[in-house]
């Protein structure tokens, strides 16, 4: 056989063996999960629920609890299609082991970013063993755990409930399960593995985490991992070896696994006649919602109802880059260590021949090819798919773990040669970007804190902000930000001014000093303290956010005066209060609120009759029952409403308010 410098037993043909796989350090281990837990336990108690998806999402767990039904996704008894179950089912577990409690239904979320940033360390150590100091093989790895863990992107983004963190673990543990796959079929080539070493079981993992990533996200659950496995094999040219990847089986176990819900919600939730003029066919039901609308429709930007933003494709771009910050800086470099690899590796891979056993060759970058071509796919792929499709600001997270594994692989190359170029193109990135960038923000901050009026603590935050931008993307809220309301962040900005103090100037003078190993840990260190500083700006941000606190005093009202007949209303739609229906534990009725997530399911024949209009509310507030509504506008529903009944302010936090007509 012929030998190409880029074949191997480990890696396949057309890609360079791998030097002996790292085991496990116990000492990193320890190190990542307490990185964690301090991020996410510690984070895991405040603030309360979010109004929009934070809460509907782990309201709909909460139905699931209560109506045993764990098929058809509802919200205060209107059917909710949007997403699939997965998220659901994990916040209903939890919530039924430990209560109905905010922090029971985080909790799985919390849990399973621990097991990525552990399936990341363990694709780090395949991916970088023969990078990383000989003393230290799981450099490489531990770095690319540290540097997901503490950069802002995945820890931003599972501050609420969403599910966008779940796609990165089952894309990173598919990526393995096929590296390893591929590593079997190919020695098998050769030397007739045992059946305790066949490609099987690593088929069947990547089929088991393909239909769990579609019970995550819906169908780029399966676009994501199948594609690269297509273009993997395309680009190094073994499509053949397709069929020995046991598809038979593995689509048996994949359908198994997801196909059941798919069915039942389909047979539960057959198509109906749809009212005209609409935009909707003359029947649907949840096939055409789900199938087609929230998959199809929303990639061609033509969904019904439009009720999501769109971020440019510039902004999209630099919004990923910014989600790795502070290791940013470190990017460019690896990005371009990888594309050369990738360049030298061009050549052979245009080349078919089959797999050797002959002596594994490492490319003289020091980065393997299989690592550059596999992370830039990945990574690429992420990016692609998201340019030419609806966008929002994270779905870029699912490429946040090989842009971290690229940075991760590049610190440990550094750390194994500091007379590498490597080490002095992360020197100087050091210095031309994260040391001003940090310098600036660390002023930014220190002169707000200085500077900002001293503020009561008890001060609504909302009078403080400039409010009534448009709120269609996660982070708007950011821009209602004034001087005067920097008072009530004053603890905040001072933590992430010395954390920038500490990841800019401290860590480079120690990398300057090449003492590499502390330098990336004073980075990844500051980084926690920064994300920290982050989470309590949130928490002093609650109030505008969320309605947990108007929730409980609704709570408290009923409980010192009981009523039986009590009515809760929301001036709007479900995501201007939805945090009410899971604190209160009762149903909610919505004024002029019959649009967006509820309108479909409103469509429904035994939707519940929730939905109101100004006269109606009138009426209500003028009955014999006790009305608690939820307003944005207290002043100008107080002289409306009170021609027809007493108005009384029970609570007002964050620019809302409760009026109550006892």
């Amino acid at each position: 056989m012929t030998q190409t410098p880029l074949q191997s037993v480990n890696a396949s043909p057309g890609l360079p063996a791998q030097s002996p796989r790292a085991c496990a350090n116990p000492r990193s281990i320890a190190m990542i999960v307490l990185a964690w837990f301090v991020l996410h336990i510690g984070c895991l108690f405040t603030p309360g629920l979010l109004d929009d998806v934070d809460s509907i999402y782990i309201e709909i767990a909460r139905s699931m609890l209560l109506r045993h039904d764990y098929v058809t996704p509802t919200i205060d008894g209107i059917r909710f299609f949007d997403k699939p179950p997965l998220l659901y089912w994990l916040a209903a577990g939890s919530m039924h082991i430990f209560g109905a409690y905010d922090w029971a239904a985080r909790l799985p979320l919390a849990l399973l970013t621990l097991a990525l940033l552990l399936a990341v360390y363990a694709l780090g150590l395949r991916l970088f063993a023969g990078i990383s100091p000989a003393a230290h093989p799981d450099r490489g790895a531990l770095y690319s755990a540290l540097v997901l863990a503490t950069c802002i992107g995945p820890f931003l983004y599972t501050r609420f409930f969403i599910p966008d963190i779940l796609i990165c673990l089952w894309m990173t543990l598919a990526v393995h399960a096929f590296l390893i796959a591929l590593d079997r079929i190919n020695a098998a080539h050769y030397s007739q593995l045992t059946t305790h070493n066949s490609s099987l079981l690593p088929c069947l993992a990547f089929a088991a985490v393909t239909a769990l990533n579609l019970l995550t996200k819906g169908i780029i659950g399966v676009i994501f991992p199948t594609t690269f496995v297509v273009l993997y094999l395309a680009f190094t040219r073994q499509l053949r070896i397709l069929r020995k990847l046991h598809l038979i089986p593995s689509s048996l176990l994949f359908l198994l696994i997801a196909a059941p819900w798919h069915i039942l919600a389909a047979l539960r939730n057959p198509a109906i006649a749809m009212p005209a003029g609409l935009g909707l066919p003359a029947h649907a039901g949840w096939a055409w919602f789900y199938l087609y609308n929230e998959h199809i429709a929303r990639f061609l930007q033509r969904r019904i109802p439009h009720d999501y933003g769109q971020v440019p494709v510039f902004l999209f771009w630099l919004l990923a880059a910014l989600w790795l910050f502070p290791w940013t800086a470190f990017l460019p470099s690896a990005i371009l260590r990888n594309i050369r690899v990738l360049r030298r590796c061009a050549p052979f891979m245009a080349q078919s021949s089959a797999p050797s056993m002959a002596q594994s060759h490492r490319d003289t970058s020091g980065m393997d090819c299989e690592a550059a071509l596999t992370l830039l796919l990945w990574a690429g792929l992420i990016m692609v798919f998201f340019t030419f499709s609806a966008r929002q600001e994270y779905y870029s997270l699912p490429a946040i773990p090989a842009l971290a594994l690229m940075a991760g692989g590049l610190l440990a190359r550094a750390d194994s040669n500091p007379s590498d170029q490597s080490a002095g193109s992360l020197l100087r990135w050091h210095r031309w970007l994260l040391l001003p960038v940090s310098l600036i923000l660390a002023a930014v901050a220190l002169f707000f804190a200085i500077t900002a009026p001293h503020t009561d603590p008890r001060t609504d935050i909302a009078s403080l902000l400039s409010q009534g931008g448009d709120y269609n993307l996660s982070l708007m809220h950011i821009f209602d930000l004034t001087a005067a309301a920097m008072g009530l962040f004053r603890a905040p900005l001072v933590a992430l001014g010395l954390s920038c103090i500490v990841l800019g100037p401290l860590a480079y003078l120690l990398r300057r000093n090449g003492r590499t190993y502390k330098s990336n840990l004073t980075v990844a260190a500051a980084a926690a303290c920064l994300l920290l500083s982050m989470h309590e700006g949130l928490v002093r941000f609650y109030p505008t956010l969320g309605s947990k606190g108007l929730a409980e005093a609704i709570v408290a009202e009923q409980t010192a005066r009981p009523r039986t007949s009590d009515l809760i209303l929301i001036d709007g739609e479900l995501t201007s209060g939805s945090t009410l229906l899971f604190y209160t534990r009762q149903p909610v009725h919505f004024v002029n609120g019959r649009i967006n997530g509820t309108w479909y399911g409103s469509l429904w024949p035994d939707a519940p009759a929730v939905f109101d209009d100004d006269a109606s509310l009138e009426r209500l507030w003028a009955s014999p029952r006790r009305v608690f509504l939820l307003t944005y506008a207290p002043t100008d529903r107080i002289t409306s409403l009170s021609h027809f009944g007493p108005v009384r302010t029970l609570a007002a936090a964050g620019g809302k308010s409760i009026l109550t007509n006892r």
